[in-house]
């Protein structure tokens, strides 16, 4: 294994060289000691929002414990955002900004294991998203009373966008954050985790405290400013708080009673909401959606399926609201397990389509989650392997979406055991619960807890941009087939039904051959719905 880490590390090189990375890639995306030499346990936001002048002014409080002796740490803030002052327990510190990167250096070195409080005080005019939450930035707009309507959205940018952070999904605030924001009086802020108070600053601003007790990652820290209506509801007990337009209210209570038996599906087979302490919200934004930890982003426009069409185009879709079933299962995948660098996105989001499947099948069982999931392969490339570069904040190709979720569809199928599947999807969801993981713990989990050895099946559908090609020959009453792949010594069953008959061939890139009474390659239909393959009948 530490052999294979090498090589890959050294095609990892070579790729980034390749396509031309720069600096400040590597210095957003990479983990040197500067970022290693320490680790954040709770961030402290505290803001003001101009909507109008589209101005942010505050402090991030940065505590963390130094896990190094070091006299030097990276923080990050793009490049455009003014940096006011930084103090490290009250002391003004030395920073060199380079591209997006802040070091900060210290007069006498870190102390291991000591806990330090720095608090970096900014401003500015944050990044306008042309298309958010396709590209990074703020949205600024007006509802329909012309009043100010703000979101945001950074995934993959970066959250160094519009504050101060150590931007780099490694290293979550291990004791939570507080996100303070102020705004004009009238307007709401709607931030991560449970609502502690708002107070009247008397100069016209209003500032709204939000609490979070979970670690959360640097993208999902948000905020939402409108004039917002509040419902509440609750399930088993936790809060449900949506947070809509004032002339949404009636449409959103009737569209979000798709959270409690979305709630009850994921639970069963994901295992408890991760964030209970927390609380679910669901919060109306001027773009499409995110997944937001416990502030879920909605902007569905209370649609079914996606903006009213079928993402799968079976129809299958169109019976529940995409963006409350998928943002919501990122709550499980990419917020409670996270990957450690976003070459790794796809156990975010290969996970969360899959969930998509995942509900289909508690509401309307195994044939239509089928049919839903065997129309997303109709929008995969495979152009491009879907993990990325590592060490340059650079997510691979957009098939992490769909051919993720097939590729656990095709790794069900192939354990042939639905109790064995749905517990060992159960106990990944639990096991890996708030903590950071990359592909080779996937892998290694899913191994044992299968007993089968899945990693040339993932290495194929994860690190290349084809997928397993099943070559079909007759010889006589003999039926010849193998796998053409560009994993080495690929091995995957395959079912295939021979006049009508199942049969499971137990496939590699060698030619087998087994007696048939075929006597021609039509009497042979692999089970492509169950496997993502390709077949070629020779």
């Amino acid at each position: 294994m530490k052999k294979l880490f090498v090589v890959s590390a050294l095609v990892t090189a070579a790729l980034a060289s390749a396509q031309n990375f720069t600096r400040k890639d590597s210095l957003q995306g990479g983990l040197r000691p500067e970022r290693t030499s320490y680790d954040v346990q709770r961030y402290d936001l505290n803001i003001t929002i101009d909507p109008e002048k589209k101005y942010i002014k505050g402090y991030n409080d940065i505590t963390f414990k130094a896990t190094a002796a070091t006299n030097r740490i990276q923080v990050d803030l793009f490049s455009n955002m003014n940096i006011d002052a930084i103090t490290l327990n009250t002391f003004k510190t030395i920073y060199k900004r380079d591209n997006d990167a802040v070091f900060i250096s210290f007069d006498k070195p870190l102390e291991k294991d000591k806990e330090y409080t720095l608090r970096f005080a900014y401003s500015g005019t944050p990044i306008i998203a042309k298309n958010a939450p396709w590209d990074g930035g703020f949205v600024f707009t007006k509802d329909d009373s012309g009043k100010p309507w703000v979101g945001v959205a950074v995934q993959g940018t970066g959250a160094s966008l519009w504050y101060p952070v150590k931007d780099h999904q490694s290293d979550e605030p291990d004791r939570g954050a507080s996100i303070k924001v102020a705004v004009p009086n009238g307007l709401i802020d709607v931030s991560n985790g449970k609502f502690m108070g708002s107070t009247d600053l008397k100069n016209g601003y209003t500032r709204w405290d939000w609490e979070v007790k979970n670690p959360i990652n640097n993208y999902d820290i948000t905020v939402n400013i409108a004039d917002y209506a509040h419902f509440h509801d609750e399930y088993k007990g936790m809060p449900l708080d949506y947070y809509v337009l004032k002339n949404n209210v009636e449409k959103a209570k009737k569209q979000f009673e798709e959270v409690k038996p979305m709630l009850q599906c994921f639970e069963e087979k994901f295992g408890q909401y991760p964030f209970v302490e927390d609380g679910y919200k669901l919060v109306e934004t001027p773009y499409l959606g995110m997944e937001h930890q416990s502030a879920v982003a909605y902007g569905n426009k209370y649609l079914k399926g996606y903006m009213g069409s079928d993402i799968s185009g079976t129809g299958v879709g169109m019976g529940w609201d995409y963006i409350i079933v998928h943002e919501s299962g990122h709550e499980w995948f990419g917020n409670s397990i996270t990957s450690k660098d976003i070459a790794d996105m796809w156990i975010h989001e290969g996970f969360t389509t899959y969930s998509e499947t995942v509900y289909v099948e508690c509401r309307e069982g195994y044939d239509r989650a089928m049919k839903y999931i065997n129309g997303q392969r109709y929008s995969v490339q495979n152009r491009k392997p879907a993990i990325g570069i590592f060490g340059v904040n650079k997510e691979g190709s957009g098939d992490m979406y769909f051919k993720g979720a097939l590729m656990l569809n095709t790794i069900r199928h192939i354990i042939n055991n639905d109790a064995k599947w749905w517990k060992l999807i159960y106990n990944y969801s639990t096991a890996f619960k708030k903590q950071i993981i990359d592909t080779e713990t996937v892998i290694n989990f899913f191994n044992k807890e299968s007993g089968l050895n899945l990693t040339p099946v993932f290495n194929q559908y994860l690190r290349y941009a084809a997928i397993p090609i099943l070559q079909l020959k007759l010889d006589g009453s003999n039926l010849e087939y193998r796998w053409v792949t560009d994993e080495p010594n690929f091995a995957m069953p395959v079912d295939v039904a021979i006049n009508g008959k199942t049969v499971r061939l137990q496939a590699t890139n060698n030619w087998q051959r087994t007696a048939t009474q075929a006597t021609s390659l039509n009497d042979v239909q692999p089970a492509d719905k169950k496997f993502y393959i390709k077949v070629a009948k020779l």
